[in-house]
């Protein structure tokens, strides 16, 4: 009897058990489902978006390693091409959220190479700034030049190469940031325009979007492409930092139907540019393509390159001052060797080129050599996607920046280095329709915005510093460079020309 009594309630407890189990995990579906419903159903999160549910984990690891980081051997400052402080503060600055940090700087400050910009004693009062001057381009020299006062614009990235709603969100964000847009050598696309934005139109070796049948640069349609009142300036793209003497590559999982039409190609087919302009074998044929564009389209025109080989910039000068200064650039685009791109040979990426740091005050410096610095303004380009990188800069010489990945991170790429697969997490380098539903061209315009202004906003804040009331007033006294020993060496003693 007594053994039948705890039988049935061990019985009975086991069935009360298995319900709680059949409810607890009832609750747990539901919960899973609810938030596999939101996520599709946010636009905030490309990650959580395209991976519902999972891509939570994401954000749980990346707050759990701020209290493990001391265990692991990987550091905030470790992680390559960017690290994680670097993005950490592009994300910070596209969702407008507070830059500022706890319990000191993680970056050493002895390192080699580094800037140190030299605070003034009685820094510059809000009330006494002033709004960056704007600068024109082409002045004198063509029928429409052009000035903006943006310090730092969106560099080259192609349609093809970036999906439709990663262009359709920078051409928005340009538009409200007020900066320009670079379009990449794969043609103009209605996504370019419906932002509204300043654009500058790069041609590439083979000359997608103004070529004709046969490849070459056709007269006709470059005239079309600058009857379009979004179009400011148009750049000779001779090289590209992360593969100078390489042109582009789009695989052809990436040419859809639309791309082939804009760029004049076959559909599914890979793009592969040439390596150099077939017409351009000289400084006097450089020229005179600069000529050629700048007479059809009146409006003012450059180039773009990544510096190797350096005594061609004396004979560029040089045959400018015996031609006059009519057959001049209007700008030149400086590419860095550590620059980005979608696709490129490692052999070029790690080996070919002089970075930024090397070949910016050298340019500048031959400019001002020869008499030419204010007839040719300079763009630099190449992984400055932090305020100390574009206020450095500024100090060697450049008018502008131009920056491509702080841009991408802004759209919420994650680092995930897919650029060449079309399997990009976040929509951003993708033509899978799936994958392009994460990114949000509204949501992310506004990220887009967010990151060029406070990008401005921290730049004006190096220069307050320094005691100037606007950004543009930075010069080589205002920073020092540490050499291999350690010692701080004024940047004007390091590069004395300007």
């Amino acid at each position: 009897m007594e053994m039948g009594y705890w039988a049935s309630l061990g019985l009975k407890l086991l069935e009360f058990g298995a319900l709680i189990f059949v409810v607890l995990f009832g609750l747990l579906l539901l919960w899973v489902l609810w938030m596999y419903i939101a996520d599709i159903r946010q636009t905030k999160h490309a990650v959580r978006r395209n991976f519902p549910v999972i891509g939570r984990l994401r954000y749980q690891f990346e707050h759990l390693g701020e209290f493990f980081r001391q265990y692991f051997f990987s550091m905030d400052r470790e992680e390559l091409p960017f690290n994680r402080a670097q993005r950490s503060w592009v994300y910070r600055a596209a969702k407008d959220i507070d830059s500022t940090l706890a319990f000191g700087s993680t970056r050493p400050l002895n390192q080699p190479g580094d800037i140190v910009f030299l605070n003034h004693p009685f820094p510059t009062l809000r009330a006494e700034a002033v709004k960056s001057s704007p600068i024109t381009i082409g002045e004198g020299y063509c029928e429409q030049p052009y000035t903006s006062w943006s310090i730092i614009n969106i560099s080259a990235m192609s349609f093809g190469a970036l999906s439709v709603p990663a262009i359709r969100a920078l051409s928005r964000g340009a538009k409200k940031a007020g900066v320009w847009l670079n379009t990449g050598e794969g043609g103009l696309s209605t996504y370019h325009l419906e932002g509204d934005c300043d654009l500058v139109f790069q041609i590439g070796t083979a000359k997608y979007g103004v070529r004709n049948a046969i490849g070459k640069l056709s007269d006709s349609r470059l005239k079309e492409v600058a009857a379009h009142k979004q179009v400011k300036m148009f750049e000779i793209k001779l090289s590209q930092g992360a593969k100078p003497g390489k042109g582009g590559i789009l695989p052809g999982e990436k040419v859809n139907h639309e791309i082939a039409e804009i760029r004049g190609i076959p559909e599914g087919e890979d793009s592969i540019s040439p390596n150099a302009h077939p017409e351009i074998k000289s400084v006097d044929d450089l020229l005179d393509m600069v000529v050629r564009i700048r007479t059809l389209t009146g409006k003012p025109t450059g180039f773009k390159f990544v510096l190797g080989e350096t005594s061609w910039i004396d004979g560029l000068c040089k045959r400018i001052l015996d031609r006059g200064m009519e057959c001049a650039p209007d700008f030149i685009t400086i590419d860095s060797a550590d620059g980005g791109t979608g696709a490129a040979p490692q052999s070029l990426m790690d080996y070919v080129g002089l970075p930024l740091r090397c070949s910016l005050p050298l340019v500048v410096d031959k400019l001002l050599e020869h008499g030419l610095r204010d007839r040719i303004k300079v763009v630099a380009s190449g992984k400055l996607i932090n305020p100390s990188d574009i206020a450095w800069a500024l100090c060697v010489g450049a008018d502008f920046v131009a920056n491509a990945r702080g841009f991408m991170f802004s759209l919420g790429c994650i680092q995930a280095l897919q650029c060449n697969k079309n399997t990009c997490p976040t929509g951003v380098t993708t033509h899978d329709k799936d994958l392009q539903k994460g990114l949000d061209p509204m949501l992310k315009s506004d990220r887009v915005a967010n990151f060029a202004n406070n990008i401005h906003s921290e730049i004006e804040l190096i220069a307050h510093s320094c005691g100037l009331t606007e950004p543009r007033e930075f010069s080589r006294r205002h920073a020092k460079i540490i050499d291999a020993n350690g010692n701080l060496i004024p940047m004007n003693e390091l590069h004395p020309g300007q």
